[in-house]
């Protein structure tokens, strides 16, 4: 009976990033009626505040330039870095990403979304059977007038960056002043956003163009999006989902889905219950607000399997006087630098992919904080975009340290000035050899991408020999949760038994992912989100073939 529900619609989709948003446009364009419900009073979910990056093997872009790529060397890739991790990266869902994955950035180049490739950045893994250097593609700048006054709501307005930045200008605007290439790319970058300020736009890059590209066109649909409104339950009828109870200006709205629900709201990073009871930690998250694992567990009350719920896309972070996360990527890569645990020692190799390092640091059992060394060519040539005019706060609150010998520093942050001087001594060794003997930092062309090519002779094996050192605490941060709701290769949510819940669909990091317990290149996260939120409203649609160009 139609009088029990406030809404009736085709499909019903929870979050407004790139899973949420791309599963939007799809089910609208086979012509179904959708309504996106976003928690917070911000759309663009975590993907406004990323990098913006998607690994999409064999895509369009990486055949056009000439670059050879194929789904059965992603496979080899993926078998051979992930290996195996449960259902959630079953060989059904690698083959389906990486089949679907060129389908679906040519699906949304055509609706409006300019994409353009980072040539430049490896895989995290590039010397393993099938790894590839330049699978990460990326939104092009978007000049945010085109969205009007509803960009005024979106999340990159008040958290990301208002320039047109790009994937590839990151690693050499980082030693903008320290080596001819980040200089030619630092004049380019100037250049590029002076014209596009001078040509009255308004542009965002990165993370906050692709989340700003996808509302565009949903925009563009007349989609409806209600901002603060939070899934707050699912409704079920035989074992089947139907609809959700959604919250919106201080009622409860039932919302009545024919043809699905997609949950693509996030994980739980900001869940500070959920995350010291799978993680044993409270959580350093980059992820924004509304993080909270809602739509994990309304999936849950309906009778979804969880998997996954233990690990994170971890990295190494810094925690400021804020109680914010500011990711660690480049700054721990970059030479003249060591991380250290509480006794001064090594533990890791800084310059490795970030979920490794997070990994590492978990895992270490010497209790106590954890450093970054450096010295002071670190601090001066390369951009640590977390303490730019703010070391002075950093200091006053004990997160960050600096003295002009080693044995000082050990002194102000509490390790034994002994240990930390010999692990400085072997390293440094290291660093004239060109060889990490104990963890191998600097050997494969991901680790030298953040790395200074004038350093000889390994980029990223810079002794730490000049005084002023310094020292600023690290956490085991993420960019947000991996474990969530297990789902097959056409992203329905699945039970204990293997079975799909009827009308119930998830994506994103809502769902325990693809791509294990490892990050096999950049934009991991959000490549399968895109994918697998298409593929979702494909089959809500009724393209059980899910084969046939769109």
């Amino acid at each position: 009976m139609t009088d029990q529900w406030d809404s009736i619609v085709d499909v019903l989709v929870a979050g407004s990033g790139a899973a949420g948003l791309t599963a939007a446009i799809t089910a609208a364009d086979q012509g179904l009626d959708v309504l996106v419900v976003e928690s917070t009073a911000r759309w663009g979910g975590t993907t406004s505040v990323s990098g913006g990056g998607l690994w999409m093997p064999a895509n369009p872009l990486m055949l056009r330039a000439g670059v050879p790529d194929s789904a059965e060397e992603a496979l080899r890739y993926m078998d051979e870095v992930i290996g195996d991790a449960g259902p959630a990266s079953s060989p059904e869902r690698r083959r389906a990403f990486v089949e679907t994955a060129p389908e679906v950035v040519a699906f949304l180049g055509r609706r409006g979304v300019r994409w353009r490739r980072s040539p430049d950045y490896p895989d995290y893994y590039p010397d393993r059977p099938g790894g590839k250097v330049g699978r990460a593609i990326e939104a092009a700048p978007f000049d945010t007038r085109r969205l009007g006054d509803w960009y005024d709501s979106a999340r990159s307005k008040e958290s990301g960056i208002p320039l047109p930045l790009m994937t590839d200008d990151v690693w050499l605007l980082a030693r903008a002043w320290s080596t001819p290439g980040g200089f030619v790319r630092g004049a380019r970058f100037v250049f590029r956003s002076l014209g596009q300020f001078a040509a009255g736009k308004r542009p965002t890059g990165i993370g906050g163009a692709l989340a700003s590209s996808l509302m565009h066109i949903v925009r563009g649909r007349q989609t409806p999006v209600w901002l603060s409104a939070p899934l707050v339950d699912l409704i079920t009828e035989d074992g089947a989902v139907v609809g959700a109870v959604v919250e919106r200006d201080g009622r409860q709205r039932r919302v009545r889905a024919r043809r699905g629900v997609v949950l693509a709201a996030g994980g739980f990073a900001g869940n500070t219950e959920w995350r010291q009871k799978h993680h044993g930690i409270p959580g350093y998250s980059s992820a924004p607000e509304g993080d909270l694992g809602t739509a994990i567990e309304a999936g849950a009350r309906a009778g979804g399997a969880l998997a996954l719920m233990d690990d994170a896309w971890w990295g190494a972070s810094l925690l400021g006087p804020d109680g914010k996360a500011r990711f660690l990527v480049s700054e721990r890569s970059f030479p003249f630098s060591i991380m250290v645990d509480a006794t001064g020692g090594r533990f890791t190799n800084e310059s490795a992919s970030y979920i490794d390092v997070g990994h590492d640091m978990l895992a270490h059992d010497v209790p106590g904080p954890m450093w970054l060394v450096s010295d002071v060519r670190h601090t001066r040539r390369y951009l640590n975009s977390a303490l730019a005019g703010q070391a002075g706060k950093w200091r006053k609150a004990g997160l960050l340290a600096e003295a002009p010998t080693l044995e000082s520093l050990a002194a102000k942050i509490g390790v034994d000035p002994v240990r930390l001087g010999a692990t400085v001594e072997r390293f440094n060794g290291f660093a004239r050899t060109g060889v990490d003997e104990d963890f191998g930092r600097g050997r494969t062309v991901y680790d030298n991408y953040y790395g200074d090519p004038r350093v000889k002779p390994n980029p990223n094996l810079g002794p730490l020999e000049k005084g002023p050192f310094r020292a600023v605490r690290v956490h085991p941060g993420d960019l947000g949760t991996k474990g969530g709701l297990l789902t097959d290769e056409h992203a329905r949510v699945l039970r204990d038994d293997g079975t799909a819940i009827d009308g119930l669909y998830a994506a994103g990091n809502t769902t325990a992912s693809v791509m294990g317990r490892t990050y096999p290149g950049p934009g991991s996260t959000i490549g399968p989100a895109v994918v697998f939120g298409y593929r979702a409203a494909r089959h809500a649609a009724g393209d059980r073939a899910q084969g046939s160009k769109p």
